[in-house]
């Protein structure tokens, strides 16, 4: 299929400019809508069959109207700047040269609806239409929660792909899934007193004090997996409560950030907290379970668990060998094939509703949530290129 890649590379000037556009329009989670916009636009302009945008604001384009569903995902929010100092250009200028776009949003990750919308023209183009339908997503609020976006898509649209395509940056190379994570707290309680007299009272912070260090310790014999790694837990934040500065506290919380590597859940890992207060001798502290509650640009106010799950494919999966196998028809070379460090909607799509899922997006992860963030423009015309090419590919396999 090397004509989807000089297709693509005939449309290089597009890329750019719609990219640049993409990061002009500043999208914090929550307030996309301008992005949107900008996307719709874009989506009409190369002729994509069906564009609309559901109550929670994810932008929907369609292609094609056949059996087999794929959806091509990439979230369109993005986090702040950071300190403005440590840019070397506007963040939003959406300024580019020869070789890169420039600013926040570029790697993490509009590169990849940049990609997507031209590679559905190139498809269309080629007539690589099957029997299956594309919906290319731009999802909204991933920042915050992510996957919160595809349970909105799954449960109220009633949208459920068979299959799905995650764009996150992944260097041009095939990831098969990442660590899941649960975000929690845990809370002491004790009895507050003068502190001039602190035997009087029990000492809320002294028991978390004992809990936190246990905690430090499990993190050490956590589950290591050959592919995801190592399971992590971290005490990433600490608050107490006390009728005064001058008094023992009789409440204390920290928030956990615990990152679950393959055949870790949060049922496993609620099991090790509950033998961290036994080790500590503090069994009367309490795990709290958190919810995100989040508020759309549109209005629409939804909520998740703080909960999400590890996911794999296993290499020779299907949808994995379908990427493989378009990778090696559009650039004539053999791919790699790995993980993502950090967490993407998968965690939804193939996490809780165990939808075949893959990742391949133009970008670098090392550019995410960091000042100067760029995308190479090479990557944009690559990953439109294999976007174009996929479905066909994919769908081929399944007949066979």
């Amino acid at each position: 299929m090397k004509e989807a890649l000089k297709l693509a590379e005939k449309y290089r000037e597009d890329l750019v400019k719609f990219m640049s556009a993409l990061i002009k329009a500043k999208s914090l989670s929550g307030q996309e809508k301008a992005v949107v916009e900008v996307i719709g636009n874009e989506m009409e302009k190369v002729g994509f069959d069906e564009v609309k945008v559901d109550g929670l604001g994810n932008i929907i384009g369609r292609i094609g109207n056949g059996k087999t569903k794929i959806a091509m995902d990439a979230h369109i929010d993005t986090v702040d700047v950071g300190n403005p100092a440590l840019w070397n250009r506007d963040p939003f200028s959406g300024d580019w040269d020869d070789e890169w776009v420039y600013g926040r949003g570029a790697s993490d990750q509009k590169a990849g609806m940049c990609s997507m919308v031209y590679g559905m023209k190139i498809l269309k183009e080629l007539g690589l239409l099957d029997d299956f339908t594309v919906y290319v997503t731009g999802t909204v609020m991933e920042e915050d929660c992510d996957g919160m976006c595809w349970r909105y898509i799954i449960e109220e649209d009633k949208l459920k792909p068979d299959f799905v395509v995650i764009t996150e940056p992944t260097s041009l190379k095939i990831y098969r899934g990442h660590r899941g994570r649960i975000e929690f707290k845990i809370r002491t309680t004790g009895i507050s007193a003068h502190a001039s007299a602190p035997e009087r009272g029990d000492n809320a912070v002294y028991k978390m004090s004992r809990i936190a260090l246990e905690i430090e310790k499990l993190n050490e014999r956590l589950r290591v997996d050959p592919f995801l790694g190592k399971g992590t837990i971290v005490v990433s934040q600490i608050e107490s409560v006390s009728p005064s500065v001058n008094a023992v506290p009789d409440e204390c919380t920290i928030h956990i950030d615990r990152r679950l590597t393959a055949g870790e859940t949060k049922e496993s890992a609620f099991k090790e907290i509950k033998d961290v207060f036994k080790r500590a001798g503090v069994e009367d502290a309490e795990i709290i379970e958190l919810t995100y509650n989040g508020k759309a640009y549109t209005g629409e106010e939804y909520s998740m668990e703080k909960y999400f799950p590890t996911w794999v494919m296993d290499e020779d999966s299907l949808v994995v060998q379908a990427a493989k196998n378009t990778y090696i028809s559009v650039f004539d070379d053999k791919p790699v094939i790995d993980k993502w460090t950090f967490s993407t909607n998968g965690v939804v799509t193939a996490g809780v509703y165990n939808i075949p899922t893959v990742g391949f997006g133009p970008g670098d992860e090392k550019y995410a949530h960091a000042p100067n963030e760029k995308v190479k423009i090479e990557h944009l015309v690559k990953a439109a290129a294999f976007y174009a090419v996929f479905p066909k590919i994919l769908v081929g396999m399944m007949n066979k």
